[in-house]
Parts: structure tokens; sequence; C-alpha cells
């Protein structure tokens, strides 16, 4: 029987949503100021070894030209399953789980890291700074049969790079965060990498950022970074800030891919669209990594990953039919791990944003959380 909440969702959904636009000239310009300064760079479709890296597993899965970034309380096994519903190569992240979760929580993983066979390529996000820890977290999630463990060096947040002294802060540490690579590769059975900033505060230039990343690639088996191409402020910049204020060094990133040849190296930062996901391709760039601009409107951002970036026909789903698809998963996960756990709330906010500036989003959105608040279960 049909959900309520599929029900609800689809007398509200607009009918008009096909239109793709792209509003990112500005950006366009900052990317092509560089593309004279990198003919020489092989592009992923060249003859170079590394750019030709097949990160695959059993022999199905595409490179990671265009990957969903990690985002806290975004991009949850909720999010992941209505992403991949859209597009079949695109590769996902999780959230950054804390390998002190993991490793206190070893009774209960399967909340934190299972997810369905159908998310895959999908990248485990840790966070941490105990060797110990990581090294134990690695070796329990190693049993979920992630495609690659990633270390967060990048998050700029209170909790995370100041409480926490990860994230961030552990740029100003690279030789740990090489032994942490080195702990988190030998207890898992596939590729590891890094996310990081080009900076941290002061310690902004590109010697620094390749001093970084020389540490780590001489000292672990580390052969990916995802670099976000601003710098972090761990001090008078909120989370949000730190993805706006500071300004975009793409000019390191190509730099990078000069300087280390031999590495894998994913952009990240201020793309929103696919025709910016492509022009960063035509210039060199290994892989491009989109943020929340794949979450606020995953339909227009992630439907034409799979044609447009992997050459693969796109999925023939439509909006109501990835719908009746997730209320299937949605009934089948609604308080699997107790009361509300998860709840209804939660696996309807992904549904939110997937008619993103169509004619009458905002009312359908108000409506639909009206009726959340009255709704206890999915089915009725």
């Amino acid at each position: 029987m049909k959900s309520t909440v599929y029900n609800l969702l689809s007398a509200l959904a607009p009918l008009h949503y096909d239109n793709l636009t792209y509003c990112h000239k500005q950006s366009l310009k900052i990317l092509n100021r560089f593309s004279g300064q990198h003919k020489r760079f092989h592009s992923l479709m060249g003859k170079d070894p590394v750019h030709l890296e097949k990160r695959m597993v059993d022999g199905q899965y595409l490179p990671p030209w265009f990957s969903v970034a990690p985002m806290m309380d975004w991009t949850d096994n909720h999010y992941r399953t209505l992403a991949r519903l859209i597009s079949k190569h695109a590769w996902l992240y999780t959230e950054m789980v804390v390998a002190e979760t993991i490793v206190h929580q070893r009774n209960n993983l399967d909340r934190f890291l299972a997810f369905s066979p159908e998310q895959h390529p999908i990248v485990l996000q840790l966070g941490g700074s105990n060797l110990e820890n990581l090294a134990k977290a690695a070796e329990f999630a190693n049993a979920y049969s992630f495609d690659e463990l990633n270390l967060n060096c990048g998050c700029p947040s209170g909790k995370v790079a100041g409480h926490g002294c990860f994230g961030a802060r552990l740029m100003f540490d690279p030789k740990f965060v090489a032994d942490a690579m080195s702990a988190i590769a030998a207890n898992c059975s596939v590729p590891v990498s890094v996310k990081c900033r080009i900076g941290v505060d002061d310690h902004d230039s590109y010697n620094e950022l390749c001093d970084f990343v020389y540490a780590i690639v001489s000292n672990s088996p580390t052969r990916h970074f995802i670099v976000h191409a601003r710098k972090a402020l761990l001090s008078g910049l909120s989370p949000a800030e730190n993805r706006k204020v500071p300004p975009l060094k793409y000019e390191y990133y190509f730099a990078l891919l000069r300087d280390f040849p031999e590495v894998q190296f994913t952009i990240n930062g201020g793309i929103t669209g696919i025709d910016q996901v492509n022009a960063a391709r035509r210039q060199g760039a290994h892989g491009v990594m989109v943020g929340r601009a794949a979450y606020n409107n995953p339909w227009s951002t992630l439907r034409h990953v799979d044609s447009a970036v992997y050459g693969i026909p796109t999925s023939s789903l439509s909006r109501r039919q990835i719908l009746e698809k997730y209320q299937m998963y949605g009934d089948s996960v609604l308080g699997k791990y107790g009361p509300g756990k998860p709840s209804i709330r939660q696996l309807v906010k992904p549904l939110l944003n997937l008619f993103h500036s169509e004619p009458g989003n905002g009312l359908w959105k108000r409506k639909a959380d009206a009726a959340l608040r009255r709704c206890k279960y999915i089915s009725q």
C-alpha cells in the first residue's frame, strides 16, 4: 500500500520540472583563467597510468570522476539512497564518522556503517587524532566493504578542529597524518585517501601545501587527495563562512597536478554544476567533488552525471518513480534501530529538495512539513 508521505509528496509535486539550467558563469571564468597554464597535464582519458587507475570492485565501478562530498547531518544513508536512485555512477561519501564512535559502538556498528549494496561505489570518511582508534575503526569498517577509506583533514568546525583536535587542525602535523594513513591502510583492504584544505590560518603558502602532501605520500600508501581549494580559518569564522570567505585558489590545485604526477587529486570547492565539472576535467582535474549543490538540488545536480561525465545513458526514472522506490526503502528502515531511529522526519528530509526551484516547491515543502508533524508511520 502506498505510504501517506508518498501520496502527499506526489500530490504536491510540481508538474514542470525537467528543465536543467546552470547559473555559474563567474565560477567558470575562474576555472578558465588557469586553462592556459595546464596544457601539458594529462586528462583522465589520457595515457598516464595514474589517470587510468580504475577504482573498481569486481570490475563494475567507474573511476571517481564525480563524487558527492561528505557532509555532516546530510550525506547519511537516506540521502545516499536517494542520490543512488538518480545517479548510478557518482561516488558517494558517508558523513564523517569519528573513530571513537566506531570503537565504542562496536556492538552496534550497523547503525553507523551499514549501507545497501546499491550504494557502491561508496567511501567512508573517518575523523580522529588517535592512531590506535583510527586503526581499530579501519579494521571494524573493513568488514562492511567500503570502496575507500578517507581521513578528514579539512573540517574547520570548532567541535572538530577545536575541541576535537582533528579535522583541519591535522594539517599542522603532516607526520601524524602519514602515520594515521599508514595505520588505516594496514587495517583495511581498500585504497585510502585524505580530504584537506589548501592551508590553515597563516600556514597557507603553496610550499607548505606541497610539504603536507609530500610528507604523506612519502610515508604512507596514500595516493589520493581531495583538495578543497580554500584555506581554513580556525578562529573567527563559522564552518559556513569557511566555505565562502576564504578565496578559492584553484591554481594551487592545478600546480599539485604538475608537481605530484604520481598522485591522484580531486578538486573541491565552488563547483556546483555539471558544466563546471566538465570544465575542470577538461583542464586536467583527475576528479571533481560537489558538495551542497548535490544536496540542495539533487535532481538537477545528479541527474546528468552518468551521461555528461561518464558517457553512459542516464537513468530513465522519473521523480515520481524515484519517490515510489524511496518509499519502499523508507518502509524497510523506519524505526529499525529503535523508536524514532530513524524517524519519519529523518527519512523524508532528503526528499524535500527533490523539486528545488520548481513552481510550487515552497508550498509543498510547507505542507509536507505540516503533515510530518502528525504522521507517526510511513505505511498506513
